[in-house]
């Protein structure tokens, strides 16, 4: 047995992953994620843990920054891109402690960071995917 088989992957490895799970997202919402960039690192920083009041660094897989687009004006002059934060470490723990594909978890993260661009709430994606197909 190969023991790369077993190495954790690294930061470009899951950013490819990322990529394939966006890939698989429907065009019409594709369409809305052009000033959005994708950030890869393997923990969330001191600070934001901090602002999110989030002790356990484990805890966070993914954040979404930026102004979500049912809030944004006709208004607003130049904005920095949205970014979607995607945390290497915190997901492959929770692929592990759950045994959910690491493919899956990486999808269901970035999914679930999209939504907050959209402007859905924690409570509003709970909700959805609490629902029966």
């Amino acid at each position: 047995m190969d023991d790369r088989e077993h190495e954790p992957p690294s930061l470009d490895q899951l950013a490819a992953m990322a990529e394939q799970a966006l890939a698989t997202i429907p065009p019409r919402l594709a369409a809305h994620m052009d000033n959005v960039s994708f950030v890869i690192q393997d923990w969330p920083d001191d600070e934001t843990l901090r602002g999110l009041g989030i002790r356990n660094r484990l805890r966070l897989l993914g954040l979404y920054r930026g102004t979500p687009l049912n809030k944004r004006s006709v208004w607003q002059i130049a904005r920095f891109p949205d970014r979607i934060f995607l945390y290497r470490q915190p997901i492959i723990d929770s692929a592990r402690r759950t045994g959910t594909d690491l493919a899956h978890v990486v999808r269901h993260v970035l999914i679930h960071e999209i939504a907050h661009h959209f402007g859905y709430s924690d409570e509003d994606i709970a909700a959805l995917e609490a629902r029966p197909d």
